[in-house]
């Protein structure tokens, strides 16, 4: 049976996220109005955008841009009822951020080397750890990015399990939920790795 997969937003902002869901063999559900009950779809998406409110994680704004603050607010509140009801949540770029603020993490504002060139991602190597991710990425990957801001302390129950030649986090994931972050894009990451983690990711609903 296809699995449906909620992402707060307009279709138009999120096509490609629709596209990439679609050839891993599920369905995108986008709904703006209201947060609706999780019991609705399977799992719940965050995909990439501006940068989270500094407050949310107990910072002044020294370096964030692009904010939506409405966004939090609801992500937030989409986080509680998909982690309460055990169903699956992916965070991409941002949605990862999103997960980490929200089980009480930090966030770097700033760092430099990871943001896309003229619009256009870099590509960098990550090694991964043993994790529901190993399976997907292998233990040495390349993969995309498009960031200027990074986990710095880990939110409560999360591991990092992926990360770069600096130490960037580049993934992390619940030790007891099936919560998932990605600081790369798979939706738009040229070879099989992409398709393979949506793949994967889809495989968790029940």
């Amino acid at each position: 049976m296809e699995k449906t997969v909620y992402v707060w937003g307009e279709k138009g902002r999120f096509e490609n996220y629709r596209r990439a869901v679609k050839a891993a063999g599920g369905r995108v559900v986008f709904c703006k109005s209201a947060i609706p009950d999780s019991a609705i779809w399977d799992a719940l998406l965050l995909p990439g955008g501006g940068d989270l409110e500094p407050w949310r994680y107990g910072q002044e704004n020294t370096a964030s841009r692009g904010l939506e603050p409405e966004r939090d607010q609801m992500e937030m509140a989409l986080l509680e009822r998909y982690t309460s009801a055990g169903k699956p949540v992916l965070g991409i770029c941002r949605g990862l951020q999103s997960i980490n603020v929200y089980f009480g993490g930090t966030l770097v504002q700033d760092i430099p080397g990871h943001s896309a060139v003229d619009g256009v991602d870099r590509l960098h190597p990550v090694v991964t750890a043993d994790s529901p991710l190993l399976g997907v990425c292998g233990a040495e990957a390349v993969v995309n990015s498009a960031h200027h801001q990074a986990v710095d302390r880990l939110g409560s129950g999360l591991e990092a399990v992926q990360w770069t030649a600096d130490n960037v986090v580049e993934a992390l994931c619940h030790r007891t939920l099936t919560v998932w972050g990605v600081q790369w894009h798979p939706e738009r990451l040229a070879g099989p790795v992409g398709v393979r983690l949506l793949g994967a990711f889809l495989e968790q609903c029940r």
